[in-house]
């Protein structure tokens, strides 16, 4: 088994939309980034990649690549998955966190889970996600930014080998 850990943030601006788990959110202000700015699919993406050894989601998919400019983050989770699957892993477990003083995120939960398991094709039983405020505090509580952590758990396929 192979733990690793993501984190991400991301401005708050208007006139951007705001992606949470690969699904868009309504309100007045969105994540800016290179891609479409989903903190929560980025953090997942470098738990995953760490678990497995293999860099980060920059080292993988470069903001300056013109190319991945404004690309929905769930092809680059999409592709995460195929690299750790490639390298013989498969998922047992994300744990993660949104931190993000408004909108509350609670009633989008579930959605988040369907669609990100859809996604990594693994039950939505799999996948916890938990959203928090900052109580007002730093860049998030002041709603200058979005920020999310994720934790992932890998298992090594097993390739047995019977002999008689």
């Amino acid at each position: 088994m192979r733990t690793g850990i993501g984190f991400d943030t991301h401005k708050l601006s208007e006139n951007h939309q705001l992606w949470i788990g690969g699904i868009n959110i309504p309100f007045e202000k969105g994540s800016v980034g290179h891609s479409d700015g989903d903190v929560l699919i980025h953090a997942i993406c470098d738990a995953l990649l760490g678990a497995a050894n293999l860099r980060d989601i920059g080292y993988n998919f470069p903001d300056n690549d013109p190319d991945l400019k404004g690309i929905d983050s769930k092809i680059l989770l999409k592709k995460v998955v195929e690299m750790i699957r490639n390298k013989g892993f498969e998922i047992g477990n994300i744990d993660s966190i949104v931190c993000l003083q408004q909108p509350k995120l609670s009633p989008f939960i579930p959605e988040m889970q369907k669609t990100l398991a859809s996604v990594m094709n693994i039950d939505e039983e799999s996948i916890s996600i938990k959203a928090t405020t900052t109580e007002g505090m730093g860049f998030v509580g002041t709603g200058e930014g979005i920020s999310a952590y994720a934790i992932s758990n890998l298992v090594k396929k097993s390739s047995q080998i019977i002999s008689f």
